[in-house]
């Protein structure tokens, strides 16, 4: 037997005979009740893949560390504190998954997994990521959402081989420059709900092959010109900000197909904007848009473009040539009349909210 699963089987305890199969290659124990486990765990030499969580682990036993041929440990929501000093010895683990415990430090142990490709350990109460983090070289994926982060260390530059990276709702207030040196960001950086009112200018000149930015819920009021650099952005998310203008780079984001803008405080749009010939959705609600520029007409992909609540008096009559518009939401505003090419969007099947 290679593979044996007892997931949500309400155990509160190891059953003995998992004692026997000792050519395992994967164990699941995934939501049950299990408060420990035993010291013969470590008797199963063969395990890659061990998962365990939605337990009520509180500590693990040094036995763990015999098991060096594991490449994925997962213990998230857990209530674990620490971890034995024993794991330093799974020097083939790839994937260690430690979030939602109860952590407030980072164990020192996780120093001595060279092999880390995937460290999950949001939703803990880290306080700080010290500067030893940086030694994971070959880490691809980071996950430190919901620690009470106030700041990154500047090693963080280190981790180059990072695809995606996660350091959402914190108490951040400023981006160490060394995320710069982060060339292989592509997947996904998320930076939502911390306190950034500035983004460095060089940041966003190194990551041309990122497709998913998430800045949401920070106190922006501007953003770098280098923003274009990102030509390979699919989805662009800026809400919950004090946004009061755009780059005109933001026209060279050639790629883009979403663009959320809503709760800002933005007054207008740059002509540029016309050139995001990808652009599908387009989310200006609750700004204080007066007018909107003629180029908006270019966006020929666009399928959404929700309107509501801002300043507008007007629209502009060559909406009625957007060819794929499927959505148009313009609540909220103060038009002085309804346009006359409304029916003919609405006929095409154009669902229009005025």
């Amino acid at each position: 037997m290679d593979i044996f699963a007892l997931r949500y089987a309400g155990l509160t305890e190891l059953p003995e005979t998992i004692r026997q199969h000792t050519q395992l290659r994967q164990l699941d124990l995934t939501g049950n009740a299990l408060q420990s486990l035993p010291a013969w765990l470590g008797e199963l030499v063969p395990l890659e893949a061990l998962y365990l969580d939605e337990n009520q682990l509180t500590s693990l036993p040094d036995s763990l560390g015999k098991l060096v041929n594991l490449r994925e440990l997962h213990l998230g929501h857990n209530r674990l504190r620490t971890l034995p000093a024993s794991l330093k010895w799974l020097v083939n683990l790839q994937d260690l998954r430690l979030m939602h415990n109860g952590l407030t430090e980072v164990p020192d142990v996780l120093w001595s997994l060279p092999n880390l490709r995937k460290l999950y350990l949001g939703d803990n109460p880290l306080g700080t990521l010290p500067e030893q983090i940086g030694n994971l070289r070959h880490l691809s994926e980071l996950y430190v959402h919901s620690s009470q982060l106030t700041r990154l260390p500047e090693s963080i530059g280190s981790l180059t081989n990072l695809h995606t990276l996660d350091i959402g709702h914190n108490a951040l207030t400023a981006l160490p420059e060394s995320l710069a040196n982060l060339r292989n960001l592509t997947h996904f950086l998320y930076i939502s709900n911390n306190r950034l009112s500035a983004v460095p200018e060089m940041l966003f000149k190194n990551w041309p092959h990122l497709r998913y930015l998430n800045l949401t819920d920070n106190q922006l009021t501007s953003l770098p010109d280098t923003l274009g650099k990102l030509s390979s952005l699919r989805e662009l998310r800026l809400y919950n900000n004090q946004l009061v203008r755009l780059p005109d780079s933001i026209g060279d984001l050639s790629s883009l197909i979403e663009l959320h803008l809503m709760n800002n405080r933005l007054t207008a749009l740059p002509e540029s904007i016309g050139n995001l010939s990808r652009l599908m959705h387009l989310d200006l609600r609750n700004n204080q848009l007066a007018a909107l520029p003629d180029s908006l007409s270019d966006l020929r992909n666009l399928t959404h473009l929700d309107l509501r609540n801002n300043k507008l008096l007007t629209l502009p009559d060559n909406f009625a040539t957007l060819p794929n518009l499927k959505k148009l939401d313009v609540r909220w505003n103060k038009l002085r009349a309804v346009p006359e090419w409304v029916g003919r969007l609405e006929q095409r099947g154009c669902v229009m909210y005025l």
